[in-house]
């Protein structure tokens, strides 16, 4: 597979992560961190965003070793149904659904339809339409009611962790006590020497809901690190969306 195809498809995985103005959520320094794993849960329950569409602008700066680039595209989701990217021109285009993951590129006429699981194992846990979503809009990777959790403190953070963790993979979580979103959430696989870390350094206000403005995901395999920083800019939600998708005829499909 041609390099080109390897980066195109790890900045998809990364990916899948205004006219009112956005603000950097400040830390309260009047936090409460007295309370329970059980309140905790709850409190970050109340936060999940809740819109139907949203647009921005995304900047992808994207580092394998000592090699950097970066690519801003319009980015546009309908909540629970589609992620859409788009490079400048159309010229690399993905639609995502819950069914499909699926792209094309311009560049080299090809294009690739298809499920999660190349992209799965390029991050070292299985994902699927709601984990990606997930990280993008700063929630976590998994539902926290779906388990009962150790709390303790973490840098002035909520630091949860499942009192019974799963026998594939490990998980922690950070919840910033300010807002109770995720502040950073790792995953660890031990045997595959597989570690993930998606870290949010920054969270914006948009009408009266916080959202990620900066994330940083760090994926590690054996001796190979991959880093992506994702940047949203122009936030913009609620607004009659269009998700155009057609792969042009004649292109190659490509096996990832």
């Amino acid at each position: 597979m041609k390099k080109t195809h390897y980066i195109h498809s790890l900045i998809l995985a990364l990916v899948l992560f205004t006219s009112c103005k956005s603000s950097k959520v400040a830390r309260d320094v009047t936090s409460n961190l007295k309370l329970s794993a059980k309140q905790v849960v709850k409190e970050n329950a109340k936060k999940a965003a809740n819109f139907k569409t949203l647009q921005s602008k995304l900047k992808i700066t994207y580092t394998d070793g000592a090699k950097q680039q970066a690519h801003t595209v319009s980015y546009r989701m309908q909540k629970d149904e589609v992620l859409w990217i788009s490079a400048p021109f159309g010229i690399i285009r993905a639609k995502i659904t819950p069914n499909e993951v699926a792209f094309y590129n311009k560049l080299d006429n090809t294009y690739f339809k298809g499920d999660f699981d190349y992209f799965s194992k390029l991050l070292g846990t299985s994902l699927n339409f709601q984990n990606i979503q997930n990280i993008l809009l700063g929630e976590t990777l998994f539902n926290l009611k779906d388990n009962t959790y150790k709390l303790s403190l973490h840098e002035g953070n909520y630091a949860l962790q499942p009192k019974q963790q799963q026998d594939l993979y490990e998980i922690f979580y950070l919840l910033n006590p300010s807002h109770y979103k995720v502040q950073s959430q790792q995953l660890s696989r031990f045997k595959e020497q597989q570690h993930l870390q998606i870290d949010y350094l920054d969270y914006q206000n948009v009408q009266e809901q916080e959202l990620p403005r900066t994330i940083k995901i760090i994926a590690v395999k054996g001796q190979d690190e991959v880093k992506a920083a994702l940047e949203f800019k122009s936030v913009v939600l609620d607004q009659e969306l269009r998700f155009p998708f057609k792969i042009p005829s004649g292109y190659k499909k490509i096996e990832l």
